[in-house]
């Protein structure tokens, strides 16, 4: 059962000659509903002589069209910040531009439903309200000035400022919650307990915003009065995991060989046969193109958890469209749980490493730099890869590097508040705070791309090879010209760099190691600062320290023997 919603809206003008507010809802339907949700939104127009009209409409619009425009692996605060930052360069700069408009600006509140939460997102002075089981909340803060003379002044709005600072909550559902988004001109004249009162004596929200614009125009409002109401009648499945579980219902297939048949598919070769997953090349004798096929070992049939994954893999890897990932290809009909992609010959930097492939220093950077694109790929989508290796890069016969496996990738979109992290990733290429705490960041994928180029080159890791469960201890990161002495100055210092043991001694963004790479010899990063020898080496200062003490004392003993 998906998100169902009943919604009511009235805007009057009242007494002034024009309405500068604007409100809008959009309610979409199937997988948009369920990637974006349901997005209600409600401005007052402020400013020159018809400015705030023009603002007020254009940002709603603009937001109700391009909120649905973002990838649907952002969190909804991402996507209203940036979608109303560039509608607030806008309006500064159409009020910069036309003296008519001159100090254009709005205020602006909206509330998006997805999934069974409700996330809202406010600047200024209009309000959200919501109604539970009888009582009545404001969920926003008025952005006004509390100054006797400066009455009803916004500190805040859309256009005010350069920069756009909204205030951000959201919180669980429930069945028969009834939000409220008004103007000043509503709230400003009536008092919470009428509003209640009106809320409740309306079972339908259109009556219910009708009656409370007109009854506030009724009681002397002077301001235009706007009211937007959302009810929620139906509630969707606990999170995006659950919603595919449908799909999930379906049977795992049994295990293939070379020469089997599934949907028209006819298998060619097992890629893959891991604990949990198996990966076939198949061809589709209809068009002889070659496929992977991913699924789940047979023996994981009625492990709900590991099917929802599987989805959420699939799910994943369909927003990320890039060169430098296997695509997905849609799968019609499928009667079996599985996923299809594209197949691309060559093989993993691993294999290729086992196989006494010697990589020399410029194919490194070549390799880092498309790494380095596709991290920066995922990135911008809120997803965390967590499992960079040699094992999950691929390059193909084409030279194009891709890289493999969302398997145990997060993003935004699909975690919910408090929501458990488990441990991922292969050790050696782990930062070292992810060992106390494993909650994922993009800053992890840059170290562990890092320990890849490393490896690459040196066949080592800059920590020495760490094993599962070992509780390793982080001194200095050798120095990749240990082992290849030609390794030039400014490449070494950019691996180390990237793979310093704090986290803020390393690169904030895929984009700026990039940016190291490309430059390389022509602006060289400086080297990092080598650390005291009682920070990297405790015991062994403490070695030294004992050992000078010991000398002195042997000498202070001779001087006094003479």
């Amino acid at each position: 059962m998906p998100l169902q919603v009943a919604v009511g809206y009235s805007s009057l003008t009242g007494p002034r000659e024009r309405n500068e507010d604007y409100c809008g809802v959009a309610t979409p339907e199937g997988a948009e509903l369920d990637n974006k949700g349901i997005i209600a939104a409600v401005a007052d127009g402020i400013g020159g002589h018809k400015g705030g009209r023009e603002a007020a409409e254009y940002t709603v619009r603009g937001l109700l069209s391009d909120y649905f425009a973002t990838p649907d692996t952002w969190g909804v605060p991402r996507a209203i910040e940036t979608v109303t930052t560039a509608l607030n360069r806008w309006v500064i700069a159409e009020g910069s531009r036309n003296a008519e408009l001159s100090g254009m600006a709005t205020t602006l509140s909206v509330l998006v439903l997805r999934g069974r939460r409700f996330h809202a997102a406010h600047i200024g002075d209009s309000r959200i309200y919501r109604l539970s089981e009888g009582r009545l909340q404001q969920l926003t803060v008025d952005h006004i000035w509390e100054h006797p003379e400066l009455n009803n002044v916004l500190s805040r709005a859309i256009g005010l400022d350069p920069r756009v600072l909204m205030d951000f909550f959201d919180g669980e559902l429930a069945l028969d919650d009834r939000f409220l988004l008004v103007s000043d001109g509503v709230w400003g004249v009536l008092p919470d307990a009428l509003i209640t009162q009106v809320l409740l004596d309306h079972p339908e929200p259109q009556a219910a915003a009708a009656a409370l614009a007109s009854l506030a125009l009724a009681h002397g409002g002077h301001d235009n009065a706007t009211a937007v109401i959302v009810d929620v009648l139906e509630l969707p499945p606990a999170g995006l995991r659950d919603s595919l579980e449908s799909a999930a219902s379906l049977p795992l297939p049994h295990r293939l060989k070379a020469g089997h048949e599934i949907d028209g598919l006819i298998v060619e070769e097992v890629l893959h046969d891991s604990r949990e997953t198996l990966l076939y090349r198949v061809r589709n004798p209809r068009n002889d193109q070659q496929l992977v096929l991913k699924t789940l070992q047979p023996g994981m049939a009625g492990d709900q958890d590991a099917c929802a994954a599987l989805l959420m893999e699939e799910w994943r890897a369909k927003r990320v469209v890039s060169p430098n990932f296997p695509q997905i290809v849609p799968a019609e009909h499928r009667s079996c749980l599985y996923y299809l992609m594209t197949w691309h010959a060559g093989a993993t930097l691993q294999a290729r490493l086992d196989a006494d492939q010697h990589f020399p220093v410029g194919e490194v950077v070549r390799l880092g730099c498309a790494l380095l694109k596709a991290v920066g790929a995922l990135h911008r989508l809120d997803i965390v890869h967590r499992d960079i290796k040699t094992d999950n890069i691929h390059l193909g016969q084409d030279g194009v590097l891709r890289v493999l496996d969302l398997g145990v990738a997060v993003s935004l979109a699909e975690r919910k508040p408090g929501d458990p992290i488990g441990q991922a990733g292969t050790p050696s290429y782990m930062a070292p705070e992810l060992f106390d705490d494993p909650v994922p960041l993009p800053g992890h994928d840059l170290y562990a791309a890092g320990v890849a180029l490393y490896h690459l080159l040196t066949r080592k890791y800059p920590y020495g090879e760490i094993e599962p469960f070992q509780t390793p201890k982080f001194g200095e990161a050798v120095r990749p010209t240990r082992w290849r002495p030609e390794i030039p100055g400014w490449l070494e210092n950019i691996l180390l760099k990237a793979v310093a043991r704090e986290a803020k001694d390393r690169f904030e963004t895929a984009e700026e190691f990039l940016l190291a790479l490309e430059r390389g010899a022509t602006r060289p990063i400086a080297a990092p600062a080598r650390q005291p020898l009682a920070q990297r080496n405790p015991l062994q200062m403490w070695k030294i320290v004992a050992a000078a003490s010991i000398a002195l004392n042997f000498v202070l003993l001779l001087v006094l023997l003479r």
